[in-house]
């Protein structure tokens, strides 16, 4: 599963349509103005948010943002079901946290505004989704995603973290490569029923274990 448009700060992803979900962060969704937030509130309201575990409860939300983010391919309940039932999964959302966040959604739940995860296989670390809400986009919230999965894939010392992102998403490239990941191959219309295609990209870890102070 992908996610939401990536911008200069944070990814949302694309998705490649298949009967299982396959990997890889990338779309292009334009922005717009928040039309949950009074309009004197959507310039004035700086987010901040929390992460915590993807629950089970929040499959309505998380499935929402994917019809938004990728339309005709979006995951459906059952697909995402069965990607966090699969081994080596671990997934985040990111909800609204802070004073704003009350002042704006009132005391209670606040709603899911980014979703990532990541697959391990015992040596690299995939990548297979990041997104996010596009009223939320350009918040840093895709970035605190992307580093809580690195984080996640440097405790199980992995070797390297994976990714997919598409060929044209130049915000999303930015990102990536900001924190250090590399271009090393495409993978030809990669993205359906866009028929896009997209880049491999990786973040070699092995240099961390190595570090005096590591532990392995």
């Amino acid at each position: 599963m992908t996610i939401g448009q990536p911008t200069s700060e944070q990814p949302t992803s694309e998705q490649p349509t298949s009967e299982q979900p396959t990997t890889g962060p990338v779309a292009d969704e334009p922005e717009r103005p928040a039309p949950d937030l009074p309009r004197t509130v959507q310039h004035v309201y700086e987010p901040s948010c929390r992460l915590r575990p993807l629950a089970s409860t929040d499959f309505d939300r998380v499935l929402q943002l994917e019809r938004v983010l990728f339309g005709a391919g979006a995951w459906t309940y059952g697909m995402l079901a069965d990607e966090l039932a699969a081994l080596g999964r671990w997934y985040v959302v990111a909800e609204p946290a802070g004073q704003d966040a009350v002042a704006v959604y009132g005391i209670g739940p606040k709603p899911v505004v980014g979703y990532a995860g990541l697959w391990f296989d015992g040596d690299v670390a995939q990548i297979m989704t990041i997104g996010v809400d596009p009223h939320y986009q350009r918040h840093g919230v895709g970035r605190a995603l992307l580093e809580a999965l690195v984080g996640r894939a440097r405790k199980l010392k992995a070797e390297a973290v994976l990714l997919e992102v598409r060929v044209d998403n130049e915000p999303a490239l930015a990102l990536y490569e900001r924190h250090g990941f590399e271009r090393i191959g495409l993978r030809k219309r990669y993205y359906q029923p866009e028929d896009k295609d997209a880049f491999t990209m990786r973040l070699d870890l092995r240099d961390d274990h190595a570090r005096p102070g590591t532990t392995s």
